[in-house]
């Protein structure tokens, strides 16, 4: 039997000694590698859920009298909801009143003069920008919520203004383009009165 010294044994603890420091950050590596497809994971659920059904675009007004979430029909009514999206991102609607309240039947807003007579203005152009009347079959004033282009006589003169349907309204069928529905806080529509107005206006998710 040998006796091993304390010399001979020096080169044999100096490899163990590396061995478990091995061991130890091939541990600390695997436990932040869990922790951050963890955290990917997390963030890619969150995500998920702020998504609009494919096709579709979801709005946000926050108005004086709670928020409105809002659905686009963005392959049912490209032109509409094209032309409401743009005026969107241009932040066009933040600050505008709702300026007509017909109970049971409509809230309309979205006019910069905000007596039902204005239009949006392409500041490039200098001029007015109206989209001509789209008008889908399966798009229908059936129920509260529905939103669609307010116009004048002209069924091409939509431009800015729109209203959000208090009850079912029919009759408007095939003579103004619907191109979205609220999807959330319909309380906070029925609420709404003349006078009321759009805090802020965004695009929530699209795709």
């Amino acid at each position: 039997m040998h006796v091993f010294g304390k010399e001979s044994l020096r080169p044999i603890i100096g490899v163990v000694a590396l061995v478990v420091s091995l061991f130890g950050l091939l541990i600390c590596s695997s436990l932040q590698s869990q922790a951050g497809q963890s955290e990917k994971h997390t963030l890619l659920a969150a995500t998920k859920k702020e998504k609009a059904p494919a096709g579709s675009a979801i709005v946000v007004l926050e108005t004086t009298k709670g928020t409105i979430k809002i659905q686009l029909y963005r392959n049912e009514a490209p032109i509409t909801s094209g032309n409401f999206l743009d005026l969107v991102r241009r932040n066009f609607y933040n600050g505008l009143t709702f300026h007509r309240y017909e109970p049971g039947f409509v809230i309309q807003g979205g006019d910069p003069n905000g007596n039902g007579t204005g239009d949006f203005t392409d500041p490039q152009t200098h001029k007015k920008r109206t989209i001509p009347l789209e008008v889908q079959a399966g798009l229908k004033h059936d129920a509260a919520g529905v939103v669609a282009m307010a116009r004048s006589n002209d069924p091409n003169s939509a431009s800015c203004q729109f209203y959000i349907t208090l009850g079912p309204a029919s009759f408007l069928d095939g003579n103004y383009a619907v191109f979205g529905k609220v999807i959330d806080g319909m309380s906070a529509v029925q609420q709404l009165r003349a006078g009321d107005k759009m805090t802020k206006v965004y695009e929530l998710e699209s795709k």
